[in-house]
């Protein structure tokens, strides 16, 4: 099972679906275009456990973060 995990100010929310669903799949790349679109960053766990940007939907993620970008001063 995959996860999407979106933070945001009021903490984090966790969408898990089946990689090997269509329907599943679908609603999860419709999210992903739908935070990435509102300016949210997305990124994978790599095996090391470090993150890496993703500028598309990868069907293959175990994990996606997406994380707004941070306004500081």
């Amino acid at each position: 099972m995959a996860t999407q995990i979106v933070m945001d100010s009021s903490g984090d929310s966790r969408h898990f679906f089946e990689q090997d669903d269509p329907k599943g799949l679908a609603e999860a790349e419709r999210r992903f275009k739908m935070f990435t679109g509102r300016g949210f960053t997305a990124a994978t766990r790599t095996p090391a456990g470090d993150l890496k940007l993703i500028r598309s939907f990868d069907p293959t993620a175990e994990e996606t973060l997406f994380y707004p970008h941070l306004v500081g001063g």
